[in-house]
């Protein structure tokens, strides 16, 4: 019974094709009706129905000669049986190449032409098969991608909300702390300079001994016939005060540095002289010191101080360094523990603080994630934090997602950058088609350099391409199976179809 309505079927579309002329499709067979006047589709010239296909072009169009390369500007239609019906340019008609897979379009037999049109169908079928079980296995990872990212994003909504509330409390907490360690600081401070004072005031009396010392041996050293004065001549005795260098100490030099004067005693020695001189003046050798000096001949010299007395059982080896003697000593027992409250109070606020700062960077960065778009069901969120690489002969490329897109030598090298997340870059009806990353490192007398991310369905997260198509201008391809759209059920077999 079936056969008996397909046979006619087959019959009427074999006498519809056998009523249009040579390189129409079935879509346009209305307008050619044999028999007729021929109105040109798109100039509207009429012209009787004789000059269709006569191979000379009568419609500025070229409508009028489908069937044949008269006109430059037509078109000729492969029926493609098995395959896909489609149109090539009227020129290429008889041109001794084959374009249409059922060789329709030399029929002049110029040349065989094989029918591969079923081969080619058969090929083309399989091929919708794999995409089509592509689409499929990639759809189900979708929708994993799906329930993890709306999971994701709730999760966060939730954090940032309890985060917000909790801020409100670490700040307050924070703030009381504060006013804590203010106080506790206060008297701190107090005590530690008024320690420090007393340590300051205590080197400063103390360099001021040793100052006095030091000038007493200088003025006993210098005073080398021991008439308790220094004058002229026992200054000239010492190098270092030879101002001009000329080998010789002139009284004028000796006199400068004994503030205008022939001879001084100790005491102007100690108030106006000393300070002026002890940093270049060069105690004698001992040596020096006994050739020079008559003490049987010599009024009584003035008298260093002793040395202090040293505690029993301690000898030379057990003095202090120096650096131990400017050690400034520990603070006393009281002004230790107004420290010690001050750092407890310390420790409290900044780990009070330490926990507002981190409750803030944590908020920052949810916002952050909030505000991306990863696509309409959250499909695209999966591929955050994550990165991509592909090598091609010269270059390792690495794509993070709402991210960066980077470039460096497959030898080793500093990356490049190729630019930061900007914003989704497809057509107006498929925005999620493509991304675009922005504002990379600039070129040289160029613009800074950006990557497009063209984005296909696939069954795993893969960079499988880059290029630079401009320059300075960088294009990724790249699968996931959050570009997977629901499969399409397979179309029933169909007798033909025009494209």
């Amino acid at each position: 019974m079936l056969f008996r309505f397909f046979l006619p079927a087959c019959l009427l579309l074999t006498a519809q094709a056998a009523q249009r002329p040579r390189g129409v499709s079935s879509s346009k067979a209305s307008f050619y009706q044999e028999g007729k006047e021929f109105v040109c589709l798109d100039s509207g010239q009429v012209i009787p129905w004789e000059y269709v296909n006569d191979d000379y072009c009568d419609c500025s169009d070229g409508t009028d000669e489908p069937g044949t390369s008269a006109c430059s500007n037509g078109f000729f239609f492969c029926e493609n049986r098995a395959y896909r019906g489609t149109y090539i340019a009227s020129s290429r008609v008889n041109d001794g190449i084959c374009d249409c897979c059922d060789g329709s379009d030399e029929y002049e037999e110029r040349i065989q032409c094989s029918n591969t049109c079923e081969e080619l169908g058969k090929k083309e079928k399989e091929e919708r098969e794999a995409f089509r079980k592509l689409q499929e296995e990639g759809y189900k990872i979708k929708q994993e991608y799906i329930q993890q990212g709306k999971r994701t994003k709730d999760e966060k909504r939730a954090r940032l909300s309890e985060l917000e509330k909790e801020m409100a409390e670490l700040t307050s907490a924070r703030d009381d702390l504060q006013q804590k360690k203010d106080e506790a600081e206060a008297p701190e401070k107090e005590a530690k300079e008024r320690h420090e004072k007393a340590w300051e005031e205590y080197k400063a009396e103390r360099q001021a001994e040793k100052d006095r010392v030091a000038a007493i041996h200088a003025f006993a050293e210098l005073d080398i016939n021991s008439d308790r004065r220094v004058d002229l001549v026992e200054m000239q005795r010492h190098m270092e005060f030879d101002i001009d260098s000329d080998g010789t100490v002139s009284d004028e030099e000796a006199r400068e540095y004994l503030d205008d004067s022939d001879s001084v005693e100790l005491e102007k020695f100690q108030e106006r002289i000393w300070a002026n001189i002890k940093d270049i003046y060069k105690p004698p050798q001992e040596a020096m010191e006994e050739g020079e000096r008559q003490p049987s001949e010599q009024p009584e010299a003035v008298t260093p101080p002793p040395p202090p007395p040293q505690e029993e059982g301690k000898g030379e080896d057990d003095t202090k360094p120096a650096e131990e003697e400017e050690k400034m000593p520990p603070y006393d027992e009281e002004t230790q523990k107004l420290i010690d409250a001050a750092d407890a109070a310390r420790k409290e606020y900044n780990d009070a603080d330490q926990k507002v700062r981190d409750a803030e960077n944590e908020i920052n960065g949810l916002k952050k994630y909030l505000e991306v778009d990863y696509g309409p069901d959250e499909e695209f969120s999966s591929l955050r934090g994550q990165c991509f690489e592909y090598t091609d002969r010269e270059y390792t490329y690495k794509l993070c997602p709402f991210d960066r897109a980077v470039q460096k030598p497959k030898a080793g090298g500093i990356e490049t950058s190729l630019g930061k997340w900007g914003h989704w870059y497809g057509p107006e009806e498929d925005k999620y088609d493509a991304m675009k990353y922005e504002n990379g490192q600039s070129c040289w007398n160029g613009p800074n350099r950006s990557c497009h991310v063209n984005l296909h369905c696939g069954t795993e997260n893969k960079l499988t391409g880059a290029s630079e198509p401009s320059r300075c201008e960088y294009q990724f391809e790249f699968t996931t199976p959050a570009r997977c759209s629901r499969p399409q059920p397979e179309p029933k077999e169909h007798v033909h179809e025009d494209l």
